[in-house]
This record gives structure tokens, C-alpha cells and sequence, in this order.
């Protein structure tokens, strides 16, 4: 069997399960691509404030302890990054990745800023490190000054190549993982957002889009409201 025959099989007989927390920005940005790819999936939920991440039961699936998780049969795959990845080679359809050579390269690398270089520095437990070793004050500096890096580094990167969305007129993972990004820190740690004009219109776009309403927060089944 061919390797597009497999995926038609996988998608047909596969039952896609998310381990996911409402609040968590890696979790998402899988609900936002699995919205847009438009699969179903059984949603799982981890409550982070109740330490459920740290059972057992969660360390086989992810040793790292963290969310989200995705589990598609025998495969489980941790971390929204590789998620995404495995997402568009096994479920190719509405593709996040363009074809255009310079366009997935930039879509790449705003997403490995984001995961890499901007949502571990204000990860909840190194805030509460920071919090008990030097204060709330410097929990919220530390916090509103690697983000402001960040955005900064994605407004000059994008500049040249913003268009409706991120990298043109369609949706890609650049903007699956700026949304929720720009969404979660902008309340959250008091961010400036008209300091980053482009961020600040693309997120504009992105609040008009249903599958991004659809994966927010507030619309899980274990929001806190």
C-alpha cells in the first residue's frame, strides 16, 4: 500500500485523543490546527493546577510531564511542535506548511521562536522559581521583557513577507502558533501591543477566524470561567 493510501486509511480508522489544558498556549495551538484540518479528536483533560500532569499514568505518555499530548493509535507524540509536524505528514490535508521554499523555511522558524525562544522563558514553573527566589516583581519583568524581545525579533522577521495572515493569505503554522501566543501573554502580562503593529493586525485577522474562536481557551471542556 502506498504512502497516500496509508494516510486515507489512518484517517479513516484512527481516532485522534488530545491530553490538553484550557489555559495551555502549546495546547492551543493543536486544537487550532486540528480545527483547521477539520479532524475530531476526543479531548483529554490534564489540570496542570491540580498537578494531574505529574500521575503516573501521564509520565508514560509524556516523561517530560507537560501538555499537550497527542495519541493517534499506537503512536503518541509529545510536544506542539513535533504534534504539528506529525499532523501534516500523517493528515496532509488543508496543509499548514506552504510549498514555496523561502515560505515554509520562514513558517519554521516562527514557529521554533515561539516554542523555543519565547514560551519556555514564561513557563509557569519558572515563573514560580523566579517568583520565590527574587519576587513577584521580577517574576513580571522577566516575563514582559522576553516576550516583548520576541515579538520584536517576529515583527522585523515577517515585515517583508505580512500579508493578511503571517506569510501570505492563507493560514500556515505561522499563524498556528502566533494566535495563541499573542493571545495569551497580551492580558496576562500587561503587553504593549501597540509597540508591534504588524502582530497587532495580524491577531486581528485571527480573531475573525472560526477555527480559532472554536480552539480558544473559554470553549474547552475544562474552562474555568
Amino acid at each position: 500500500m502506498n504512502r497516500s493510501n496509508d494516510q486515507k486509511q489512518k484517517s479513516s480508522s484512527s481516532k485522534l485523543v488530545l491530553y490538553s489544558y484550557w489555559q495551555s498556549s502549546c495546547s492551543w495551538r493543536v486544537r487550532f490546527a486540528l480545527s483547521l484540518k477539520g479532524l475530531c479528536y476526543e479531548y483529554k483533560a490534564v489540570d496542570l493546577v491540580k498537578g494531574e500532569q505529574f500521575s503516573p499514568e501521564f509520565e508514560k505518555l509524556n516523561p517530560l510531564q507537560y501538555v499537550p499530548v497527542l495519541v493517534d493509535g499506537d503512536v503518541v507524540v509529545s510536544d506542539s511542535y513535533a504534534i504539528l509536524l506529525y499532523l501534516e505528514d500523517n493528515y496532509p490535508q488543508r496543509a499548514l506548511l506552504p510549498a514555496d521554499p523561502q515560505q515554509r523555511a520562514l513558517n519554521l522558524q516562527v514557529a521554533s521562536i515561539i516554542s523555543s525562544s519565547m514560551q519556555p522563558l514564561h513557563m509557569l514553573s519558572l515563573l514560580k522559581y523566579i517568583e520565590d527566589k527574587f519576587g513577584l516583581e521580577e517574576r513580571h519583568f522577566w516575563a514582559q521583557s522576553n516576550i516583548e524581545k520576541g515579538f520584536l525579533a517576529l515583527e522585523k522577521l515577517l515585515k517583508d513577507f505580512v500579508s493578511r495572515y503571517a506569510t501570505g493569505e492563507d493560514v500556515y503554522m505561522a499563524d498556528v502558533f502566533l494566535a495563541p501566543q499573542i493571545a495569551s501573554v497580551t492580558t496576562r502580562f500587561n503587553i504593549d501591543m501597540s509597540k508591534f503593529p504588524t502582530l497587532s493586525r495580524l491577531y486581528e485577522s485571527y480573531k475573525a477566524l472560526p477555527e480559532f474562536l472554536a480552539s480558544s481557551p473559554e470553549r474547552q471542556p475544562d474552562a474555568v470561567h
